[in-house]
């Protein structure tokens, strides 16, 4: 059993730490800055599979993630299952991909990741888009036990389907896993609903003030802090 307490944490009983990666690994901000050329000239699909994904977000688990999403765009741009189907592929998962090779991520996240890693700690991704879209994920890839992304599972985030299959690939109890993320809604809230523990990295006002959030395990502001909080170093 590993335990650490730093800054008032107590973290007992962690075997795997697992991370969202869009917003959590790197700034939002450092993808939308090179999409504005890109987003409009999808405008309109971007519009409506926005729609679609908040949507699916509130959706029960379903035996074919990728067929249901692909109707339910094929009736907001009035094609077929298997056109909408495409055009997911072209534009959103492969024609995204270019874009975050010049991202870069924030500071010591492969130096923390690693670090957990070598502690014995099992390390994973858990996100809402498929993590080969990122490439090696900025190196992290390959320090991964699990990489998944939670389409598979049948569910979006907060759902606890993915938490769980994350679980059951990792080999541990949802309660042995730490699950980093940027929103309090489909990062915090999900993992404590299925079980896990919940680290929260704090944006804006709440990291310039050190006000950690009460629903979250823990809470930090950058990720040498992270490395602080589980490994005492």
């Amino acid at each position: 059993m590993r335990k650490s307490n730093i800054m008032g944490y107590m973290i007992e009983g962690i075997k795997a730490v697992a991370f969202d990666i869009d917003g959590t690994l790197y700034a939002d901000w450092r993808l939308f800055i090179r999409l504005p050329a890109y987003f409009f000239k999808n405008f309109r699909f971007f519009l409506r599979f926005n729609a679609v994904r908040k949507q699916m977000h509130r959706t029960a688990p379903l035996a074919d993630f990728f067929e249901y999403q692909a109707r339910l765009l094929a009736e907001k741009l009035h094609c077929s299952a298997e056109e909408a189907k495409t055009k997911i592929t072209d534009i959103c998962y492969e024609g995204l991909k270019p874009y975050f090779t010049k991202i870069k991520t924030y500071p010591d996240v492969y130096g923390t990741i690693f670090a957990i890693k070598n502690a014995g700690f099992k390390v994973a991704l858990l996100s809402d888009f498929p993590p080969e879209q990122k490439g090696r994920v900025w190196g992290i890839r390959s320090l991964c036990d699990v990489c998944i992304g939670s389409e598979e599972s049948g569910a979006l985030k907060p759902s606890i389907y993915p938490f769980g299959i994350l679980a059951r690939k990792l080999g541990v109890k949802e309660s042995e896993i730490l699950y980093v993320g940027n929103s309090i809604k489909y990062d915090v809230r999900g993992a404590n609903n299925a079980g896990l523990k919940s680290a929260y990295l704090m944006k804006g006002l709440r990291a310039l003030f050190n006000i950690p959030l009460k629903e979250a395990d823990v809470s930090f502001r950058n990720y040498k802090q992270l490395r602080k909080i589980l490994l005492d170093k």
